[in-house]
């Protein structure tokens, strides 16, 4: 079996335990969207942090994304040439 080298000192061995009191805390809830989220911290739902938005979030890219689309989409139609069929002539036999 191994043994030790050496002594552990009392300092060493107390750092060890020192994190025995420790306890987990419970999540906070996010004020505007009431998901929960750890204390200090931004909400990833929602974006904000103490009534303040501070993040873009998935759904607000995802967002922006279709308003770039839409008007990209519009741009090309209105450029686009309109090209008018011919019409049709009578044909008397």
């Amino acid at each position: 079996m191994p043994v030790p080298k050496r002594k552990n000192s009392k300092s060493r061995s107390d750092k060890r335990h020192a994190n025995k009191g420790l306890k987990v805390k419970n999540p906070s809830v996010c004020q505007t969207c009431n998901s929960p989220i750890a204390s200090h911290k931004a909400c990833a739902e929602c974006g904000y942090y103490k009534g303040v938005k501070v993040l873009r979030t998935k759904t607000d890219r995802m967002h922006d994304r279709g308003q770039i689309k839409k008007a990209q989409e519009d741009a090309k139609k209105a450029t686009a040439p309109v090209v008018e069929a011919p019409a049709k002539e009578d044909k008397k036999d």
